[in-house]
Formats: structure tokens, C-alpha cells, sequence
């Protein structure tokens, strides 16, 4: 019953008005007098330092679901669950070496989507629109997710009903005032949340790794404890060390994992916000501070095996919410006022990621389907109108993706969206190097990418709960005719194939002299920096009309 969770409801609510009520106070947060601008409603007029982009970014990469969803890995299937670790650590080398160049490239040209960059390097309105389709496609799962992170509390707190509409109407309500202060605000909306999300999420882990091994009798008891549960489980796999058969599915899914990261829309958009490449480059080599936190984050499952948690049913009968894991440990473990701020740490936890993400889409629908397709000549303040309506609806469908659909299959299409948002590496990571790839061959790799990564997924089954289809991206090697139980991750193999047919097109079309369009960027865009005099025509506000910020 909610009434027994009384002062945790009446914590959350406060918190999380509190941060809605500084949404809302954003759009006047470093802003100019006039909103209406891509660049100022979508990308926070280009201006973030280093302190804001660091806050932005980690409270962008590291969501809700992360906060929800790795511990309740852990929980259930042991050492697999630590993947997350090794692909946060992965990725800032590899963000380093690509999103300083995609910066400089944007900030010359007036770039505000990966398939901005794609439409001129390539010279392929074609290439750049299959580039925001799977952007937008790989999204919208994601952004759901963070609802899942959200209900996860609510029902640990017993704010739930019998209908459908009275279990999802906080949640409505919760993702109404999101869309309103991300209409009005833009990205200053989550890049001055992100600050009071990322401060809760700190002190409720530190509290939590030194405070519940002291109550739950020490480590060596939390590991003891989590081993026992492991070796007594009737079903094989991993314990708290990783296991033969798992080995390979570990690298590849971490390595695919940190692949995909940085390629999603709306880790870029972060990106693109920020002041200048130094502001790039400090955040990269301070951002894996959060993977030292999410390490601790991650240890939160074995706490909840020793602390005997038992997860709360499920959607279908006899079916048990693995996300609820860590909600009810901090119930049963914490005092309630605490409780209530753990809750609302991942309640705005979901409200940062959510909101980034769903400006992300709305930008790549904007610039790389309505402006090239519906209405090329766009006015600046057309493009912010249309891109602001195009959030609210991003928002809308992930609600119906919670409201219609079960959680667990809303799992498993972000596994979808990772296999999906891989294969743009070439277009968008390499292409970032190289213009060696034709854009033709580019278009049929993504293509023979994506048609193996459905057929691999749709391969997959869960007999656990009962899917055949769909079930995860664990793809068993006795499908492609190996003798071993071992599973690979299905979008290592997919944007392999994607490259091997990408380059050998790109021979086979260099060979026959078909045409390749003219690359719109020169070498030194790659290097460009804040303050740079040369600009493409059109890319940013005359100066003479552009408002005076307000002091």
C-alpha cells in the first residue's frame, strides 16, 4: 500500500518538483532573448563548458535504466552483468578519436545531426536519410527505457492500480511535464537537471557501498552469499566469475556496446553542445569517473542477494520485475527519507537521458527528413518549431511503448537498437577519416548489415519466458554450423558484414568509374576550433540579427 511508504512518495515528489520547476526556469539559463534557432533550442546555442558538458553528457550516457538494469543483471545472471563496466571504460578513447573531428566538422558547416555530416561528406541525401531513420528507430526503445526505471520506483512505493491507466497515470503525468519544460527549454533543460540528478546519484552510491556492507554483515558475506545463490540456481551459467561458454559473448557485447554508445543521437547532441574541442577533451578524460560509479552501481545486485530481496511479480503471471531489485533494497535496507532521495535520484536519473534523447530525434527529423524532403527552404525559427512538435511526439511513443507493450519485450528492442544504431559506424565513425567508401557501397553495407542483424535477432529465443523470436542479442554459434555452445553479440557480426560489403563494393564501383558525388569538406574542417572565422554560408545566424544574450 502506498500509505506505508508515505514520507518516501512525499520525498520523491518534492525532488522531483524541485528539478521540474528548474526545467522550466532553464530557458532562461544562458539563453538569448530569441529561441527560436536549432542551434540555441536543440544544441543549447553551442556554448557548454567544461562543468556542464561533463553532467550533461554523464547524466545522458548513465540513465535510469543503467541505475535499474545492470544491478538487476547481476542479480539474476551473475558476472555476465558486469559487460557495462569494460564498454563505459571502451568508449572515451574512442569518442576522443572521433567526436573532436565530428565537433570541428559541425561547428564549420552548422552540423547538427550525424546525418548533417553524412548528407555533405558524401554527397547522398539517400545515405544521410537511412542515417536519421535508424537514429530515430534506435531511439524512441531507448527513451522507454527510462520509463521502465521510473515505474520500477513507483511500484516499489505501491503507487500503482489495478487498470492499465491508473498503474501507467503517474508516469503520464511525469513524461507531461518533461515534454512541457523540454518544449520551452530545450537542451538547457536537462543540462541544468543533470547537475541536482547527478549530485543525488553520488551521494545515495557512496552512501550505499559503505553503508549497507557494514549492515549486511561485510563483503566477504555479500560475495559468499551471492556465489551460494549461483551454484544452489538449477540452471547452468554464470556465477560470479564468467564461465567458458560466456567469454565471447562478454567481449563482443562490451566492445559492440561501446561501439554503439557514441553513435547514438543523442550522445552526439551532448557532444555538439560544447564550446569548443578542449571542452571535448577534458570531459573524455574525466567522464570515466562514472565508470568507477557504475562499478559500484553494478555491486548493488549481489547486495540484494544478500540482503534477500525478493523482486515484486511481474506483468504476466508468475512472472517476477527484475528491475524492482534495487528499489526494494534501498526500501528494506534505508531509513524512508533516504529511500525517498534514492528514489528520486533514479526518477531524475530517467528525466535527463529522456529529454536529450528525445531533442536528438526531433533534431534528425528536422534537418535530415523535413527540411531535405518536406520543406528545403526552411526558416531557422520553422526548423525550432517543427523539431519542438517532433519531441512531444518522440515522448508520446514511448509512453505507448509502456503503456501497450511489456516491459521486458521494451528490453529487448533497446538490444534491437544497438545492433541497429552500429550500423552507421562506417557513414558516420569512418567516414569521419576516410571518404574511401562510395556512398553506393556504403548504402548496401548498411543494408546487408541490417538484414543479417534482423534475421540473427529474430533467431533468437528466450525459453525462459517463453519467446521465440526477438529474445535478446545473444546469438548461439551452432546457427551459423559451429560445434560449440558459445554466443556471440549479433551486432559485432552484423556491422562486420556491413564493412565487408561496403569495401568490396567500393571496389567493384571505383572499378566501373561510378560517379561519387562531391565531398563537401576540406581536410582542415577536421581540426577546426571555438572563435574559427570560416563558416558555410547559412550555417549560423547573421551576426547582425543575432540577439544579445541576456545578462
Amino acid at each position: 500500500m502506498w500509505r506505508d511508504h508515505l514520507t518516501e512518495i512525499i520525498v520523491f515528489s518534492l525532488l522531483f518538483l524541485l528539478v521540474s520547476a528548474m526545467g522550466f526556469v532553464a530557458a532562461r539559463w544562458r539563453a538569448p532573448r530569441d529561441m527560436a534557432h536549432l542551434d540555441e533550442w536543440g544544441l543549447g546555442g553551442r556554448s557548454f563548458g567544461g562543468w556542464i558538458t561533463w553532467f550533461l553528457v554523464g547524466g545522458d550516457l548513465y540513465t535510469a535504466y543503467t541505475f535499474v538494469a545492470v544491478p538487476a543483471l547481476i542479480f539474476g545472471a551473475g558476472a555476465a552483468g558486469f559487460f557495462a563496466v569494460p564498454y563505459t571504460i571502451v568508449i572515451y578513447p574512442l569518442v576522443f578519436l572521433v567526436l573532436c573531428r565530428l565537433w570541428s566538422v559541425s561547428h564549420r558547416h552548422g552540423f547538427v545531426t550525424p546525418a548533417d555530416f553524412v548528407r555533405n561528406r558524401f554527397d547522398s541525401p539517400i545515405l544521410a536519410l537511412l542515417v536519421a531513420i535508424t537514429g530515430i528507430v534506435a531511439t524512441m526503445p531507448y527513451i522507454a527505457l527510462q520509463l521502465v526505471g521510473i515505474e520500477a520506483v513507483l511500484k516499489t512505493m505501491g503507487v500503482t492500480g489495478d487498470s492499465a491507466l491508473a498503474r501507467h497515470l503517474p508516469i503520464i503525468i511525469a513524461f507531461a511535464i518533461l515534454a512541457a519544460y523540454t518544449y520551452q527549454s530545450g537542451l538547457r533543460a536537462p543540462a541544468l537537471i543533470a547537475f541536482v540528478k547527478d549530485s543525488l546519484i553520488y551521494i545515495v552510491i557512496l552512501v550505499a557501498v559503505i553503508y549497507l556492507p557494514y549492515k549486511l554483515g561485510g563483503w566477504g558475506d555479500i560475495f559468499d552469499a551471492a556465489d551460494a545463490k549461483f551454484k544452489a540456481s538449477p540452471a547452468p551459467g554464470d556465477g560470479i566469475l564468467l564461465n567458458a561458454n560466456n567469454q565471447l559473448q562478454y567481449v563482443t557485447l562490451a566492445f559492440g556496446s561501446a561501439l554503439a554508445l557514441f553513435l547514438y543521437p543523442h550522445s552526439i547532441t551532448g557532444v555538439l553542445a560544447s564550446r569548443n574541442r578542449d571542452v571535448i577533451k577534458r570531459n573524455m578524460s574525466a567522464l570515466p569517473a562514472y565508470s568507477l560509479l557504475l562499478g559500484l552501481i553494478a555491486l548493488l545486485g549481489y547486495m540484494a542477494i544478500a540482503a534477500n530481496v525478493k523482486p515484486l511479480p511481474g506483468a504476466k503471471a508468475g512472472s517476477v520485475d527484475g528491475n524492482t531489485v534495487v528499489p526494494l533494497l534501498f526500501d528494506s535496507q534505508f531509513p524512508d527519507w533516504f529511500a525517498g532521495v534514492a528514489y528520486a535520484a533514479i526518477g531524475i536519473g530517467a528525466l535527463v537521458p529522456a529529454a536529450i534523447m528525445s531533442i536528438a530525434a526531433a533534431n534528425l527529423f528536422t534537418r535530415n527528413i523535413y527540411k531535405e524532403y518536406l520543406k528545403r527552404d526552411a526558416s531557422p525559427a520553422q526548423e525550432a518549431n517543427v523539431s519542438k512538435i517532433t519531441s512531444l511526439v518522440v515522448k508520446v511513443g514511448a509512453v505507448a511503448c509502456i503503456v501497450f507493450l511489456d516491459p521486458q519485450f521494451s528490453i529487448d528492442l533497446q538490444l534491437i537498437g544497438g545492433v541497429i544504431i552500429l550500423q552507421t559506424l562506417p557513414a558516420v565513425a569512418l567516414g569521419l577519416y576516410t571518404r574511401w567508401f562510395h556512398r553506393g557501397a556504403l548504402i548496401a553495407g548498411w543494408v546487408a548489415g541490417m538484414g543479417l542483424g534482423m534475421w540473427m535477432l529474430y533467431q533468437i529465443a528466450n525459453p525462459a519466458t517463453g519467446k521465440k523470436h526477438f529474445a535478446g542479442s545473444a546469438f548461439p554459434l551452432e546457427k551459423f554450423g559451429f560445434d560449440t555452445p558459445k554466443t556471440i553479440y549479433v551486432g559485432i557480426v552484423a556491422v562486420l558484414v556491413n564493412l565487408a560489403v561496403a569495401a568490396l563494393l567500393t571496389l567493384v564501383l571505383r572499378a566501373a568509374k561510378v560517379a561519387d558525388g562531391v565531398d563537401g569538406t576540406t581536410p582542415d574542417d577536421y581540426f577546426a576550433d571555438e572563435g574559427d572565422p570560416r563558416v558555410t554560408p547559412g550555417a549560423e545566424r547573421d551576426a547582425d540579427a543575432a540577439p544579445e544574450p541576456v545578462a
